[in-house]
């Protein structure tokens, strides 16, 4: 004889069956220290002056000098010397007798000008594309063939042209160009240089514009060394710098996991959510790697394990009628009286104590009150959810504009941009009281995040249930397949990233962090998509990049 039960049957939810994570506390806080000992801090303080000083260094050609700065910025070092490289940059930018000497025949030494330029946002009047690159096309206006030989000349102009802004067809046509003659550059059967056929496969695979600072940095480093014109003494700079500059990343990277497992959003009540404080931080510090950024990389940490859980709330486990309660509790920043189920409460709590520490810091410490503005942010992140989640219940398929306009916000950065603005070492009154909900540039920074999500995740969540994402919202109001819609989105991509160029000129005013995630954020998250969902199932590229980032120091 069964008996009756007065418990409700319990209410069936979807999960997404993430994996737990790979990295736990204990694993974490046994990260071995590798800090520098006294002899390789004092051997570093010398290396940097001995690097100081060759930037000043009257002798250098003006075409060794840009190739100095090129490799301090590779390389990883060039944030001890942001002054000297920026004068150095202005002073170049703004001599005809320099300029006329790079503009005679060197195509290197005018693409490697023009991107430096554009990488540090300074503007020189009158050094217009066509003025850098006029002296290498013939009367037709096409590049001149002899050109085509010069493969470090190709290189150069190949990675110049992705800091293209909108209507810049100079350098659209500069990349069909370069692009061209540096794939049959490849398909070569002898190279007589290893070293550029390595650099010009690597930048063939994903240019420099598009990759993700820390990591290249790594790379860069290797290659280095196997370069016939190598300083030894700037790599063993770069080496034990790298180093420490990983050491203080595993202190930040302990402290941060202590407080993730005191926050108390783990256990079986959240076993729907992703785990990821280990891929946070490394998203964190690939955004600000440098020291001084410590700041930024703790809070941004702190906020998106926070909004992962959050998001998983509203794409996997909430109820619509949940979800409303939720959303109207984040909208007036308290529990409401209204009963709402423990993990929510829970969530809840974790999110307004977490945002009133970090305010309250701030305020301690600057005298701003950052609250209404991080207020603001979740408020708009959380309804944006919500529309997704109406749309899910409701079974719609939104055009490919409807989806966009909630998707730039859903995808978070929105909400991370404005939390780096807000923890800017370099945030005034005048500036938190005058940032704009939202600049175009964090837009156009969003827009990218959002699609090569898309192109990385859509499938895995289609098979869960999930609304329809960018290919599939286009695929269905354009009646066309899934390549054709892929296509599409590769090549908003493109578009998104010259409007984004152009915009970050335009966004020069802002803070050093906000412009560094700007530009991060979606770097970022191609590499973490671009071999499918490396987030909610880190892949093993996720995994071999925090080994080589965060965990073993480079042999010195």
């Amino acid at each position: 004889m069964q008996l009756c039960s007065d418990q409700p049957p319990p209410i069936p939810r979807r999960t997404a069956n993430y994996p737990p994570s790979l990295w736990d506390d204990f694993c974490i806080q046994s990260l071995p220290d590798s800090s520098l000992n006294a002899a390789q801090v004092d051997r570093w303080e010398k290396l940097k002056e001995d690097v100081r000083q060759s930037i000043h260094d009257e002798k250098n050609d003006i075409i060794e000098l840009l190739d100095l700065i090129d490799g301090l910025c590779q390389i990883g070092v060039s944030y001890h010397f942001e002054s000297e490289i920026k004068n150095m940059l202005l002073r170049v930018g703004s001599s005809f007798e320099i300029l006329s000497n790079i503009l005679k025949n060197n195509l290197h030494g005018c693409a490697l000008l023009f991107r430096l330029l554009r990488e540090h946002g300074i503007n020189v009047p009158n050094l217009s594309v066509d003025v850098l690159l006029g002296g290498f096309k013939n009367e037709s206006g096409g590049f001149k063939h002899n050109i085509a030989s010069d493969i470090k000349g190709m290189l150069s102009l190949y990675e110049a042209s992705y800091l293209a802004g909108e209507g810049e067809k100079e350098l659209d046509e500069a990349f069909e160009f370069a692009s061209k003659h540096l794939t049959n550059y490849l398909k070569e059967p002898l190279f007589v240089n290893l070293q550029l056929h390595e650099q010009v496969n690597h930048a063939m695979e994903l240019p420099l514009h598009w990759r993700i600072p820390r990591l290249h940095m790594r790379w860069f480093i290797d290659a280095y060394e196997r370069q016939d014109k190598m300083n030894p003494e700037l790599l063993e700079f770069a080496k034990l710098d790298f180093n420490m500059v990983q050491s203080l990343h595993k202190k930040e990277l302990k402290e941060m996991s202590r407080w993730w497992r005191n926050l108390g959003l783990d256990g079986d009540a959240f076993n729907f959510a992703r785990d990821r404080l280990m891929e946070i931080y490394l998203f964190s510090l690939e955004c600000t790697f440098e020291p001084r950024f410590w700041r930024c990389r703790k809070m941004m940490t702190k906020i998106s394990c926070i909004v992962t859980i959050i998001d998983d709330i509203y794409d996997i486990y909430g109820l619509l009628d949940e979800l409303e309660l939720f959303t109207e509790a984040i909208d007036e920043w308290k529990i409401t009286t209204q009963k709402l189920p423990n993990y929510m409460e829970r969530t809840l709590t974790a999110l307004f104590n977490t945002m009133d520490d970090i305010a309250c810091t701030i305020s301690m410490e600057k005298g701003l009150d950052i609250l209404p503005h991080l207020k603001q942010a979740w408020r708009d992140i959380c309804k944006s959810y919500l529309v997704e989640a109406r749309w899910y219940y409701a079974g719609y398929t939104p055009t490919l504009n409807e989806y966009f306009e909630n998707a730039w916000v859903t995808v978070t950065i929105p909400l991370l941009l404005t939390s780096a603005h807000c923890a800017s070492e370099e945030l005034t009154e005048d500036a938190l009281n005058s940032f704009e909900f939202y600049p175009e540039v964090a837009r156009h920074s969003s827009m990218l995040t959002r699609l090569y999500d898309d192109l990385g995740t859509s499938m895995d969540e289609l098979q869960r249930g999930d609304v329809p994402k960018s290919i599939q919202c286009h695929m269905n109001e354009s009646k066309v397949s899934e390549s054709v819609a892929r296509d599409h989105i590769k090549r908003l991509i493109k578009k998104h990233w010259k409007l984004m160029n152009t915009e970050h000129i335009v966004a020069s005013n802002f803070e050093d962090s906000f412009k560094r995630y700007v530009l991060n954020l979606p770097r970022m998250t191609h590499f973490l998509y671009q071999h499918g969902d490396g987030y909610g199932k880190p892949s093993h590229e996720t995994r071999d990049m925090i080994i080589s980032l965060l965990i073993k120091p480079i042999p010195l």
